[in-house]
């Protein structure tokens, strides 16, 4: 869904920009066109808009054509030529079929006639000096719509009007990404802040998970687990031993004489349940003090996180205070200008006043003199 909505808005933007540079290339030329005396013209092509029906039905009122600059010399009799002329008394840009061509030397004057005129030619024979160029297409019926685009409403509406909304939401698309980028660098903070919290604790938590382990593998007794010596398996030789020498003395005097070697048996079982040499403690003690450390090590990380955290945190308060402040300094400076504007206004309410009170004064002792 995030890719298609993606693919939309860059989409959109692309056609958005496309009419609006349309839109403002056809404005442009037809603005410059308005010049009778200079033609604006893009690539060599130049888009006008017919006005009258002199050339129905190869185009009518409303349609687009198109005219392409050319080599007048080229030009021959049936060409449709664009070309400056004088109608109604007024300099304007007609587009006609060329009904003859007259040379004298080398110039040539060219006899026009619109194909909708009912054969009456146009009254002024014009020269190459006067050909804007040659018709080679037209767009019916969009001539009213490019009519419209270059108006001073159509430019509004259709040009200013869509880059001011794309701009404003170009605009809130940075501000969103912006805001989007300061949460996840937030986030991202108080995750590393968070894991060096975990780590600390988990350091400081390393000794007593350890403490099993070194028991389960000091079974035997090792010094400084706290854990007495395993005799298990001695208490039950003994027990086993003892229950032979009672089968013994029950039997006859013959078996007497294996209680020699039940002796020597039972020595064998003493010896085996002598409790294990105790296991040298040191490696225990060094991995306790390396987690130690190493629990040491994650606190003082942690600390400084968070101590890192409170500078940026402070540093952000600080800037908004001075951003504060220098809003309240420009809002100060504002009412100040005010304040001084009211007051030169009142000296001069004031002057105006005493010029008026002497000018009655002395119109008033004119009056007594009289």
């Amino acid at each position: 869904m995030k890719v298609v909505k993606r693919l939309g808005t860059v989409v959109l933007s692309i056609v958005l920009w496309i009419v609006i540079l349309v839109a403002a290339l056809y404005a442009f030329t037809t603005m410059a066109t308005r010049d009778n005396q200079n033609v604006a013209n893009i690539l060599g092509y130049t888009p006008l808009v017919v006005k009258s029906d002199s050339m129905a039905p190869t185009f009518s009122a409303g349609d687009l054509i198109f005219i392409k600059k050319c080599d007048t010399s080229t030009l021959e009799e049936g060409d449709i030529i664009c070309f400056h002329t004088i109608i109604e008394n007024e300099y304007a840009l007609n587009t006609h079929r060329i009904k003859s061509i007259e040379s004298v030397g080398d110039a040539r004057s060219y006899t026009t006639i619109g194909d909708n005129n009912n054969g009456v030619a146009d009254l002024h024979v014009i020269s190459d000096g006067d050909i804007v160029g040659k018709y080679v297409g037209h767009l019916q019926s969009v001539g009213k719509v490019m009519d419209f685009l270059s108006s001073s409403t159509g430019f509004l509406i259709v040009i200013v009007l869509p880059m001011l909304l794309f701009f404003i939401y170009q605009v809130y698309h940075l501000i969103m990404i912006s805001i989007r980028l300061k949460k996840a660098v937030a986030v991202e903070t108080a995750r590393e802040v968070e894991a060096a919290k975990m780590q600390a604790m988990n350091g400081a938590a390393m000794p007593q998970g350890m403490a099993p382990q070194n028991g389960a593998a000091f079974q035997n007794g090792a010094p400084g687990n706290g854990a007495a010596p395993q005799r298990g398996n001695a208490p039950q030789n003994n027990g086993n031993m003892s229950r032979n020498a009672e089968a013994a003395g029950s039997v006859n005097a013959a078996a007497k004489q294996n209680e020699e070697p039940a002796k020597t048996g039972a020595a064998v079982t003493k010896a085996n349940t002598e409790p294990a040499a105790p296991v040298n403690a040191d490696q225990t003690s060094d991995s306790a003090m390396s987690a130690k450390t190493e629990a040491q090590r994650a606190k003082e990380e942690a600390q400084a996180a968070l101590a890192e955290a409170q500078k940026i945190r402070e540093e952000a308060e600080a800037i908004k205070a001075q951003a504060e402040a220098q809003a309240a300094l420009a809002e100060a400076k504002r009412l100040r200008e005010e304040a001084e504007a009211m007051k030169a206004q009142a000296q001069a309410e004031l002057e105006k006043a005493k010029q008026d009170t002497e000018a009655g004064k002395s119109g008033s002792g004119e009056d007594k003199k009289a």
